[in-house]
């Protein structure tokens, strides 16, 4: 019998480099499974020297980070 696999919306909070005034950015992903995001060589829509700062998964998430960040 074969699994489901959870999948709902994902948002990820970045910076463009580890310099203190670099820009935070935040990417959100639908449908997609906590693997298939982290399991990734390349995410879509982020650079490869970047610096995840959160990761989380649901709508509530999203809107927070938006508060936090001021984005």
């Amino acid at each position: 019998m074969s699994e489901k696999i959870f999948k709902a919306q994902c948002a990820i909070v970045f910076k463009t480099s580890n310099r203190s005034n670099a820009r935070t950015k935040i990417k959100t992903y639908k449908k997609k499974s906590v693997d298939e995001i982290l399991s990734a060589k390349k995410l879509v829509g982020v650079p490869d020297n970047a610096i995840i700062l959160e990761i989380g998964f649901g709508t509530v998430f999203e809107q927070q980070y938006r508060k936090k960040y001021k984005l």
